[in-house]
């Protein structure tokens, strides 16, 4: 599978490269690191990385702006992306032939060639060794680069190495990736260091939670509240893991507002919540996953299906 995926590669002059809208660092990592393994080991290929920007997310990289008529004999590769609902950049389907490579439930089993590893806890650890044959089977080199942004997406997806999708081959990846020259201390910083307004933000979340007799704990971030802290929908990425130090949660959702929907940011303990996840427009890990609502009555279904799961885990 692999080799054939390499195989691939080295056919195409062009090559696109997609993730999932609302990206994260492994969306940004393993996307932006495939284009910077490819474009080393082929400096005559136009590799592209595609996709709205997000600004949280600039200490990593930028994706690329192209024309619609570049997708014409492209060879199209989706990262880190389970269903084509969440493809960022519809053009997907303009290409000649489509890759996805994913580590999420292979609910929508899209694409000509696809390689999906539940197992794995990152697509960038998938990037790993997708450069790992390429090295045995095509002599590819890894940049310092690219080895900076598919260590970002490991740690991003792990929690740092907190949550089990972290196995041995996650730890041993990332030890090789970490005798590359970059500097992790200010990667660190990129990720995780936090603007006085969300930190003032993040005691709101503390302060204002609601909590059942089971460990269900849910908050509902409106747009008044957000402007009250001068923070964005995407600033509250950040703040998503805030709850999970709290001795007694079993799950948690964090409601945030936007202008035409809900963004619905679910985390667990325990209990599997990716399929709540679907049932609203949404999909995921079994312990993170994220949703869409387009009411506060929907939300507060939501919460109820989670008090259930909760009380059912217990």
């Amino acid at each position: 599978m692999i080799r054939e995926i390499i195989d691939t590669i080295e056919k195409y002059e062009t090559i696109i490269i997609h993730r999932h809208v609302r990206p994260d660092p492994d969306a940004y990592g393993s996307q932006i690191g495939l284009k910077t393994i490819i474009s080393t080991n082929y400096p005559d290929k136009k590799v592209y990385a595609v996709g709205e920007h997000d600004e949280s997310l600039s200490f990593l990289a930028k994706p690329d702006t192209i024309d619609d008529e570049v997708f014409t004999g492209a060879l199209v590769i989706i990262t880190d992306t389970a269903n084509t609902e969440r493809i960022d950049d519809e053009r997907y389907t303009q290409g000649d032939f489509l890759i996805k490579i994913d580590h999420h439930p292979n609910d929508d089993q899209y694409g000509d060639l696809l390689w999906v590893n539940t197992n794995a806890s990152s697509v960038s650890e998938m990037i790993y060794e997708l450069f790992e044959q390429g090295r045995n089977y095509k002599k590819w080199e890894l940049s310092d680069e690219a080895a900076r942004l598919l260590f970002a997406g490991i740690v991003g997806d792990t929690g740092r190495f907190l949550f089990p999708s972290a196995t041995e081959r996650t730890f041993e990846i990332a030890g090789h990736l970490i005798r590359y020259q970059f500097d992790r201390n200010e990667l660190f910083d990129g990720m995780y260091e936090k603007d006085h307004k969300l930190l003032k933000l993040q005691g709101y979340l503390y302060q204002n939670y609601t909590i059942d007799e089971n460990g269900a704990v849910y908050i509902k971030l409106t747009k008044e509240i957000l402007q009250q802290f001068d923070a964005t929908p995407s600033d509250t990425s950040l703040l998503v893991g805030s709850y999970g130090d709290i001795k007694g949660i079993c799950a948690w959702v964090i409601f945030v507002e936007e202008e035409d929907q809900i963004r619905v940011r679910l985390r667990s303990k325990g209990p599997i919540i990716n399929e709540l996840a679907k049932k609203y427009n949404g999909g995921g890990h079994p312990l993170a996953s994220g949703a869409t609502v387009y009411s506060w009555e929907e939300a507060d279904r939501v919460v109820a299906e989670l008090k259930e799961i909760c009380r059912k885990f217990k």
